[in-house]
Parts: structure tokens; C-alpha cells; sequence
């Protein structure tokens, strides 16, 4: 009985200790986006991103981007602040689910890891995403959170991979309202 009372203090010990000795890498969230677009990419930082939401404030280097979208900085803004309230619970079924792994599986060619070699490894960033985002937005998530809650530094957003996708689609708006009132109300029923 003592022998695994002291070998548990070891154990303790060494792991409180051990983060003074080595430098572990901690899982940080995302401080930029680089927009890629076909050979060129522009990259803006998450911080700019969110005080351009809140307080409609951008940077220089934002401003530049934020033009190349030709839409009036009140409906960026929107889209950016459009909080969607979702059950972490709930998500967490969604992004296990059939639907949502196709969904992650899509999504991960357009939003993706810098280092992104498959699929899986950007269905598991944009699921911690998901997970984080609604973490932080106290059961809410947006854009903002979503990508502060990317659990890389640096997230990548290929412009050509969205255009594919928005040819399918007429806009942002009925992508949003088709992804998240038809399923999560069904979900949530469940």
C-alpha cells in the first residue's frame, strides 16, 4: 500500500515538474488566415479580423482585402458577427455524425491546416474548431470564434476551392440557413 501511495506522488511530481524542464508545444488558436488564391495569398490576422467585427476598425492590409470582396463592410460585418446558438452537446453529434464527417470532409478542402497532406487531418481541425469555438462563445459560435478556436497558428482559406463552392449555391445567406436550420433542428429533436 505505501509502494503505490509514493509511486503515485512520482507520477505526480514528474508530470507537475516536467513542463519546467522540456518545452511542450501548446495547442494555440489561430492567429491568421492566409487567403490563398490560386499562386497569390494575402495573409490577416485574426485579432484584425475580430476588432474590424466589433468595432468595424481594419487595419491596412485588411482594408485591401475587404475590397477585393466588393461587399459594403456592414454586411461583412454581419456575416462575421452572425452568432448561431448550438448546444456543445448537439455539435458534438453533428460533427460525428454521417452528415457532418461529409460535411468536415468538404469544408476541409476550403479551410485547412498549413501542413494539410489528407482529409482527415483537416476534418480534426475544423471539428476542435467547432468544439473550441462554441466553447468560447458560451454555447454561440461565429465566424470569430471559429477561427479563434482553430487549433493551429495559421489557418488557410482557399479562395478557389470557395468559388467552386458558391457556384453551386446563389449565396452565403442559403448556405448558412440550409446548414444550420434544417439539420440542427432535427438534431436537436433527437
Amino acid at each position: 500500500m505505501k509502494f503505490s501511495k509514493l509511486l503515485i506522488f512520482k507520477i505526480f511530481f514528474i508530470l507537475v515538474i516536467s513542463p519546467l524542464f522540456f518545452n511542450f508545444q501548446k495547442a494555440n488558436a489561430a492567429e491568421e488566415i492566409k487567403i490563398t488564391y490560386s499562386i497569390f495569398s494575402r495573409t490577416i490576422k485574426v485579432n484584425s479580423l475580430k476588432t474590424f467585427a466589433k468595432e468595424g476598425k481594419s487595419s491596412r492590409k485588411l482594408r485591401k482585402v475587404l475590397k477585393a470582396t466588393k461587399s459594403p463592410d456592414k454586411e461583412i460585418r454581419a456575416v462575421l458577427n452572425k452568432d448561431f446558438e448550438v448546444p456543445i452537446t448537439v455539435a458534438s453529434k453533428l460533427v460525428y455524425s454521417e452528415i457532418g464527417n461529409v460535411f468536415l470532409t468538404r469544408l476541409s478542402s476550403i479551410i485547412h491546416t498549413p501542413r494539410a497532406n489528407d482529409e482527415r487531418t483537416g476534418m480534426l481541425a475544423l471539428r476542435a474548431s467547432i468544439i473550441q469555438g462554441i466553447n468560447i462563445g458560451n454555447g454561440k459560435i461565429n465566424l470569430i470564434n471559429f477561427f479563434e478556436g482553430y487549433p493551429t497558428k495559421t489557418v488557410i482559406l482557399d479562395v478557389s476551392a470557395l468559388s467552386k463552392v458558391m457556384n453551386k449555391v446563389e449565396s452565403i445567406s442559403e448556405l448558412l440557413t440550409f446548414f444550420t436550420n434544417s439539420p440542427l433542428d432535427k438534431i436537436k429533436t433527437n
